[in-house]
């Protein structure tokens, strides 16, 4: 081949094919132009959106606090006393910090629990634990616990979303199906209780008003306002008139016969921000077990409440 040829050859095909690639990078860089912005936009209203429900979260909670501490001082006028000593300044902030931190991650997993769980109890003849959740949560709220309870060996765990916009009736039926499922599938009698808050009530409707205390071996309170909450009528559910203090609904759960044959641990906080006056988390009946030093979504996470519930499902705290 000539000179000659070599060049029209390299003029001719390696040139287009330079020309080519050369576009390709270009329309690389133009497709990367138009999608970066986009991605950080996104990522920046996320990140607003996380900042914002921070500081809801913060609010709410030193909201919560404050209205505490405003029965407790006029409850007991002595506690103006030691008000802002050292101790108490640093009780105070450790509360909220925790309580804040737990009730974003909380809020954090909900959407994870919209979607029905793949693991379920497989354990035939093994007494399963059905998970309640409280007020405005969802069955992701359990995540840790369900994780703690695996680690002692409570395989058979299940648990169920109870929709803060129906009334107590309907979320009590939603109970008693999913212990029937759970029985009847499993080839168990009974089953045990775990509640968090408003799950207590409900389980409480179930085994006292619904005939459900014969098909449960034991039950678990964690925080549940057994008598109601003074900070219920800011609940925008529905449900929160039945757990305003004295509503007919707790009237009439209270004189409703105990769940004979169960066996009852109620554990509660005194520093409960949720529940006021904390004594409304008491009950006259079972097992009580008193923590202090964390709020009421702690009871999810603390290592002591998570403990108090291990001992209570496996029968060392009737001891």
């Amino acid at each position: 081949m000539s000179y000659s040829s070599f060049i029209y050859c390299d003029v001719c095909c390696t040139h287009p094919a330079k020309r080519l690639n050369g576009a390709d990078d270009q329309l690389k860089f133009n497709t990367l132009e138009i999608f970066l912005p986009m991605w950080c936009f996104w990522f920046s209203l996320l990140l607003i959106i996380l900042a914002v429900l921070l500081v809801l979260d913060l609010l709410i909670v030193m909201l919560s606090y404050s209205m505490c501490w405003y029965e407790y001082a006029n409850a007991r006028p002595e506690l103006m006393n030691n008000r802002l000593s050292g101790k108490n300044i640093r009780l105070v902030c450790s509360l909220i910090l925790q309580e804040t931190f737990f009730n974003f991650l909380t809020l954090s997993v909900l959407p994870f629990g919209i979607f029905n769980p793949r693991c379920h109890p497989r354990k035939r003849g093994e007494t399963p634990v059905l998970l309640l959740h409280g007020l405005f949560n969802n069955r992701a709220s359990w995540f840790w616990f369900k994780w703690q309870l695996r680690k002692q060996g409570f395989g058979n765990l299940a648990t169920v979303n109870l929709s803060s916009w129906h009334s107590e009736e309907v979320l009590t039926e939603i109970v008693a199906k999913k212990v029937d499922e759970l029985r009847h599938r499993l080839g168990v009698d009974k089953v045990h209780l775990v509640c968090h808050s408003m799950g207590g009530i409900i389980a409480r409707n179930y085994m006292q008003q619904r005939g459900g205390a014969a098909k449960v071996d034991r039950c678990v309170f964690l925080g549940s306002p057994h008598f109601g909450s003074k900070l219920a009528p800011f609940a925008l559910s529905p449900l929160g008139r039945v757990l305003i203090p004295g509503s007919d609904f707790l009237l009439r759960l209270a004189a409703a016969p105990l769940p004979e044959g169960v066996l009852v641990s109620n554990i509660f906080t005194i520093k409960d921000n949720m529940v006021v006056p904390n004594a409304n988390a008491c009950l006259p009946w079972g097992r009580g077990i008193e923590l202090d030093g964390l709020g009421h979504t702690a009871l999810l996470y603390r290592r002591a409440a998570v403990q108090a519930v291990i001992d209570a499902l496996s029968g060392k705290d009737q001891r």
